[in-house]
């Protein structure tokens, strides 16, 4: 690495820190990303791919092999509060609190060191993803011909992880991060006088059974030893304090580590809506509407993730997956690959990740961008 690219890198994410594009809204990232790689000399740039997506391109020598760098672009819909910062967002409501103006950036610091790097040959395709923060940017890009259109036999990506050291990569046996599916239940009853329920069917006695049930998903029908949780998230209903209501909604997220717990997780769910609602005498309206697959590292791609991770720094086997849900599960069930944390540091004080005080962590991006330089190299190395 360059003695000026750490400085360079930090410069370029706070710029992307401070101009976020929020999810389906990448344009100016992706066309920040564009300039940078052509300053570089990157002849070889499709853009809007699946959307904003950009795709480039790097070739060198006579190698038959090729392999997937995969950075997200967008930012959420949060207000910023870290007014400290100098390069705090610039755009209200919108903010980088996931870190994947980070994840942009390491992508690019890979790009400039393989480039500068003569000891590989082959083909690295440097995928730079709209949208991952439930826009579908990654299956808008597979739809796009992302696989057909810049063939590679393998795919890697990673993500900050606050709480994990600074550096740190951590690599997943299998299952790295969840699959996830949002439901509403629809309860529809008769409204009346609160004073008279014998003359109402009421909604919200059976919403309320129905959350005390729908805890016992995950307690009473998946293996204790799989990972899963089932929240209702939000109730609607009522309109006035003496009055029965005529309806009530439930809205919710599920999430699973094993493909064969969605069925589960649904057909209990929709069993919990009918039951409870011929209980009390009042009807029932059931949506599951299935997110992202279990994010799951495939075998050789993850011994070749963590021997890259321990040639560049530390490298951890022992983490449990965690129950957040990842875009890059849709690239998965396309080509073998992994999906790897670098740890971020501490998470006190608001740095963890969705938080308005999240920032990302500047001193990692080198070591990012070398592990994501180093297994291209072991991939296109046939290891």
């Amino acid at each position: 690495m360059s003695n000026d690219l750490p400085a360079t890198l930090t410069a370029w994410r706070r710029h992307l820190h401070a101009n976020p594009g929020l999810t389906l809204h990448e344009g100016e990232t992706a066309a920040f990303v564009v300039a940078r790689l052509r300053e570089m000399g990157v002849a070889d740039i499709q853009e809007k791919v699946g959307g904003h997506g950009v795709v480039a391109t790097l070739r060198r020598g006579g190698g038959n092999r090729s392999v997937g760098l995969r950075g997200d672009m967008d930012a959420l819909p949060i207000q910023e509060q870290n007014e400290d910062l100098p390069w705090k967002s610039g755009n209200p409501g919108v903010m980088h609190a996931c870190g994947h103006d980070g994840h942009t950036t390491a992508l690019l610091g890979a790009a400039r060191m393989l480039l500068d790097d003569p000891a590989w040959t082959g083909t690295v395709r440097l995928v730079f993803q709209p949208a991952e923060e439930g826009g579908g940017g990654a299956r808008s890009m597979i739809a796009d011909g992302l696989f057909q259109r810049f063939p590679m036999e393998r795919i890697f990506g990673w993500h900050n992880w606050p709480g994990l050291p600074a550096g740190t990569v951590a690599v997943h046996d299998r299952a790295v991060m969840a699959a996830g599916a949002r439901f509403e239940i629809v309860f529809d009853g008769h409204a009346g006088h609160a004073a008279l329920p014998h003359l109402t069917r009421d909604p919200m006695v059976a919403a309320g059974h129905a959350i005390v049930a729908i805890q016992s998903i995950v307690a009473r029908n998946l293996d204790p030893l799989a990972g899963g949780v089932v929240s209702v998230t939000v109730v609607e209903g009522g309109e006035a304090q003496n009055q029965i209501t005529a309806r009530v909604t439930l809205k919710g997220t599920a999430r699973w580590l094993r493909d064969e717990d969605q069925a589960i997780i649904e057909a209990g769910l929709a069993r919990i809506a009918d039951g409870v609602a011929a209980t009390f005498g009042v009807t029932a309206a059931f949506s599951f509407r299935a997110g992202v697959g279990v994010t799951a590292n495939t075998v050789a791609e993850r011994d070749l993730a963590a021997a890259a991770a321990s040639a560049v720094t530390e490298c951890r086997r022992d983490l449990a997956p965690a129950m957040t849900g990842e875009d890059f599960a849709w690239f998965l069930r396309e080509v073998p690959g992994a999906f790897v944390w670098i740890g971020n540091g501490p998470a006190d004080g608001g740095r963890e990740l969705h938080h308005p005080r999240y920032d990302f962590n500047d001193e990692i991006l080198p070591t990012a961008a070398r592990y994501l330089a180093e297994v291209a190299k072991r991939a296109l190395a046939g290891a």
